[in-house]
């Protein structure tokens, strides 16, 4: 069997315009894209056939797309015909043929008015250009270009060789699909319309993305073709696996086909099921996908889809653009791509729900493509865009901080003042070389020259004005070049979060002179921290190529700060030029790694001032730096934080759209009050607050840093907040603009002021959100002022050296004190923090019971936090406890003792008092398998009351039958657990 490549290459002097070729060679056929308004049509396609037969014909036809136009030779839709014996061109020594020209024959009249011409190529382009020269020395009037070849024979008597020959063979030709098929089969593969579309004449430029936004952007490792036959290939199992993950169902997919024949246009339809939803019930939609772009290793596929069973489904529809193109080098030398997801909506007809049609189609696009882009990520790797590697290479390229060279001072001083100064120094100096003395005139005298005329006088005025004036641009020069700041050049220190920042230009930067240019240079401020540029003079357009870093933080920053100044101001005074904020929790890693800042301020926004930069923001010491990072914030919460699971941290960042180094720390469910409660949860992390609510579908979602907040207030319960307190959390002003419609009020100073109420545990809650705001914006001066001015409204304090309790002994009555046949050390794991403690703290009453680990804080000193609340059977008032435990060991008996501060929440004047517990555990004289164990308790009073008595018999009281239940419990449970060890 025999295989015959045939490649349609031109035609010249057609009768009609709109024409395809049409090829048949047995029972397979196959045919060209059609060409519009084209007398000389140019198709460059090539075809391949299996030749079974050595006697066969192929029989080339050129027919009219407008089947009921009427040319003048009478002939309708048919134009005429080759035919070339597959014989002539089927022998050993030539298997292929050069161009050829063909003359086109009408079967009715028998009269050739057209051409064809045969031929193979490895290259169509090359052949395009080489054969258009041939055709215009034969000065034929109507003539057509084929080119048929034999490539190569497929013996079929054994497979081995059959394989090996062919795909020798195969791999030296410009495409190896078959572009024929029987009459009764279905169309050309996937594969092969995709090689057909790419070689053809029309390859539009890469479409921009569409208005609506970008839904996926992203980097992965895999080839362009790859990637899109993974996707878009019939019957896909990437679309099954993702439509059962939605919940799609009934899915038809329809074949590629050129849509109205024209081989440009690659098309399918695909018909499907959505699952329902809260507000709409299961609807079918209809998409069309069409490929507009097929180059090399770009796709640009255009879907349009119909929800006509939506509500108002009939005025709109939704469109995307997935653009797959190279995703450039990477690291580990393999072939990566960049898929871009845009969408828009289309409105067919005008309506008064557009607004809302909008809103619901991005939100439900945002979490389809959401789980598209994780599904995605299964089956390939995701590649950072802006990596640590690529980092290195950038600024390794750029030149380091020293950027004063000759040629900056050369351009600097290369003005007519500096020139006009030291061309006027010159002469004078030739002058008085060559002047001899003269003797004293007028009022001169040995030693004392004066000018001897007017015009002297002035000579002498303007030079030591020029002369002033180049001394005024050296010392300002010099300034300029040692008087920087002492912050300039330094490297980062320590371990943490590390930010750097490439500061490449400006462009069209402000100045306060006439001549337009300024002397600028940037002050960036982060945390407290501030580092400064090198100063660009007189240049309005500045190249600066300088990397400035800061030192490590232990939390991720949030703003940076950045400010232009013109070094030399009025009054010697540094003026502002512009200024900007950069929100790391808005811009992805992408555009920070390379991104353009407008200024604002008067003077920048007049002149459209901009500053190029590259930032970048990396952990050095990865997960370890927020584990450090929570365990401080247990010192200041006095309650266990628990670092959350990846799943959780994820979906936390798609919610708020966060980059991946924000991590969550907390969350409460809550009411948002507006006019209207509405139930929500509130996320706590690490640099901001914010809040989500779903309520019937219409979701309410908003953060803000906790830099933007300037006050938090705790108003008390009253019977609008049904007996809850609300936690008032005021913005300053000008912040938090993009959560103002989660606001419930804007006072008259403009700032903005939330409400949040009925938090399961209030004073856990409030207790949190000011610890993280203290953390975040205050020094430690600061927090302990703001502490002392909110201690009232907090109602707890824990006191920072819990050893002073030991001053007060005398104050302190034992309440318990008994002689356990236990070891001491197995006492001891009531303190320990592990199950038999846990264990025994539930079944006393303590819900949500937790503790951090013990941390050396003395010499021989231990200290931890713990947390829980009290059930309704101990506390008729519930209540919650926060307690800060500290141990040490006695040296001369062996034994420990454990000093514990308490504080109460949620009960009557728990603000008022705090309670002191103090253990003593030590060996027994019975033996070494037994312990003895005391218990003292103390009440400190911060605020006086008349009912301090009794509150102190219900204190003592209800400690006393409490510590009894808790070390019977404990004896049990040891007992029994030695029991079992034995056993």
């Amino acid at each position: 069997m025999l295989r015959l490549y045939v490649c349609i290459l031109e035609a010249k002097d057609l009768p009609v315009k709109d024409t395809y070729v049409e090829l048949r060679l047995a029972k397979f056929k196959a045919k060209t894209r059609i060409l519009t308004n084209k007398c000389t049509p140019i198709w460059n396609q090539e075809f391949c056939f299996r030749v079974h037969d050595a006697e066969d014909v192929l029989l080339v036809s050129v027919v009219s797309h407008v089947n009921e136009c009427r040319v003048t030779n009478g002939y309708v839709g048919f134009v005429g015909e080759v035919r070339i014996p597959v014989a002539s061109i089927a022998f050993e020594d030539k298997q292929t043929l050069l161009p050829t020209w063909f003359s086109l024959q009408s079967p009715k009249s028998g009269k050739f008015f057209n051409k064809y011409c045969v031929e193979n190529s490895k290259d169509l382009e090359c052949l395009h250009t080489s054969c258009r020269a041939p055709c215009d020395k034969m000065g034929l009037g109507k003539q057509l270009k084929v080119i048929a070849n034999v490539v190569h024979k497929i013996f079929k008597k054994k497979e081995g060789n059959s394989k090996t020959g062919d795909s020798s063979e195969l791999s030296t030709m410009l495409s190896d699909c078959e572009d024929s098929v029987q009459e009764d089969s279905s169309p050309c593969s996937f594969e092969e319309a995709l090689a057909l579309m790419e070689s053809g004449d029309s390859k539009p430029e890469m479409p921009e993305n569409l208005s609506g936004g970008v839904l996926v952007d992203q980097i992965y490792l895999v080839s362009p073709s790859d990637l899109n036959v993974f996707l878009f290939a019939p019957n896909s199992q990437f679309r099954k696996d993702l439509a059962e993950l939605q919940g799609t169902t009934n899915v038809q997919e329809g074949p590629w086909t050129w849509k109205n024949g024209d081989m440009s246009s690659l098309t399918r339809v695909v018909s499907y099921t959505k699952a329902a939803t809260k507000l709409i019930k299961a609807v079918t939609a209809t998409e069309e996908q069409k490929y507009i772009r097929v180059c090399r290793k770009e796709f640009a596929i255009l879907v349009s889809v119909s929800t006509p069973e939506v509500p108002y489904g009939n005025t709109f529809r939704i469109e995307f653009l997935y653009k797959i193109m190279p995703g450039g080098e990477v690291s580990s030398g393999e072939e990566s791509s960049h898929l871009v997801v845009s969408w828009s909506i289309v409105f067919l007809h005008s309506t008064m729900m557009k607004s809302m049609i909008e809103s619901g189609a991005r939100q439900g696009l945002k979490e389809s493509f959401s789980l598209f882009s994780e599904k995605l990520a299964q089956n390939f790797k995701v590649q950072n865009k802006a990596n640590f590697s690529d980092k290195e290479h950038f600024l390794a390229t750029l030149q380091t901080e020293d950027q004063w060279h000759w040629w900056q001072a050369i351009t600097y001083f290369c003005n007519f003042t500096v020139v006009s100064t030291i061309f006027m120094c010159l002469y004078v100096v030739v002058h008085i070389l060559y002047c001899g003395p003269s003797l004293p005139q007028g009022l001169e005298f040995k030693g004392l020259e004066l000018p001897d005329s007017f015009g002297e006088l002035i000579i002498s005025g303007v030079l030591i004005t020029q002369l002033q004036r180049v001394y005024n641009m050296l010392s300002h020069f010099v300034q300029a070049r040692f008087q920087m700041g002492t912050d300039h050049g330094l490297k980062a220190h320590g371990v943490g979060w590390v930010l750097t920042v490439a500061l490449i230009e400006g462009v069209d930067l402000a100045s306060l002179e006439s001549e337009g240019l300024s002397d600028p240079y940037v002050v960036f401020t982060c945390n407290g921290q501030t580092r400064s540029s090198s100063v660009k003079l007189q240049t309005s357009n500045p190249q600066w190529n300088e990397i400035l870093e800061f030192d490590a933080m232990e939390e991720p920053p949030s703003v940076l700060d950045v400010e232009v100044f013109d070094f030399d101001g009025p009054f010697d005074q540094d003026v502002s030029l512009g200024h900007a904020e950069i929100n790391f929790l808005k811009h992805t890693s992408t555009e920070l790694a390379d991104m353009w800042l407008l200024l604002e301020g008067k003077l920048a926004q007049s002149s459209q001032s901009k500053l190029h930069l590259r930032i970048f923001l990396d952990n050095n010491k990865g997960v370890e730096t927020i584990k450090e990072y929570l365990e401080k914030m247990e010192k200041e919460v006095g309650k266990k934080l628990n670092l959350t699971s990846p799943q959780r941290n994820s979906t936390f960042q798609k919610l708020f759209a966060l980059p991946p180094e924000e991590f969550l720390i907390k969350d409460f469910t809550c009411y948002l009050k507006r006019k209207m409660p509405l139930q929500g949860r509130l996320f706590l992390s690490a640099r901001i607050l914010g809040f989500h609510a779903n309520f019937f579908g219409h979701k309410t979602k908003f953060f803000f840093l906790w830099e933007d907040i300037e006050e938090i207030q705790v108003l008390p319960p009253s019977w609008a907040t049904l007996g809850s307190p609300t936690l008032v959390i005021i913005l300053r002003r000008g912040r938090g603009l993009d959560a103002r419609y989660g606001a419930k009020t804007q006072d008259e100073e403009g700032r903005l002021r939330f409400h949040f109420q009925s938090f399961s545990s209030f004073s856990a809650a409030s207790r949190t959100i000011k610890a993280l705001w203290r953390t975040r914006i205050l020094n430690p001066y600061q927090r302990e002022q703001i502490t002392e001015e909110h201690e009232d409204q907090e109602g707890f304090v824990i006191p920072e050296d819990s050893a002073s309790i030991l001053e007060n002994e005398e104050k302190m009555s034992r309440i318990f004190s008994a002689e356990l046949p236990i070891k001491m050390i197995s006492v001891m794991g009531i303190f320990g923090g592990g199950n038999l403690e846990h264990k025994i703290m539930q079944r006393t009453g303590c819900m949500n019971y937790e503790t951090t680990s013990w941390e050396l804080v003395k010499p021989d000193v231990f200290e931890r936090r713990v947390s829980y609340q009290f059930n309704r059977q101990v506390s008729a008032f519930g209540g919650e406890v926060t307690c800060t435990q500290q141990k040490c060991q006695n040296a001369n008996t062996g034994g420990w003792t454990v000093i514990e501060v308490m504080a109460l929440h949620g009960v009557p004047f728990a603000d008022h008092f705090h309670i002191h517990l103090r253990y003593e555990i030590e060996k027994s004289s019975l033996g070494e398998c037994a312990c003895k164990c005391d218990a003292y308790i103390g009440v400190m009073w911060l605020k006086s009351s008349k009912f301090q008595q009794r509150i102190n018999r219900n204190i003592i009281a209800k400690f006393n039958l409490r510590l009894k239940e808790i070390f019977e419990l404990a004896q049990k449970e040891i007992l029994l657990m030695s029991q079992n060890s034995n056993e």
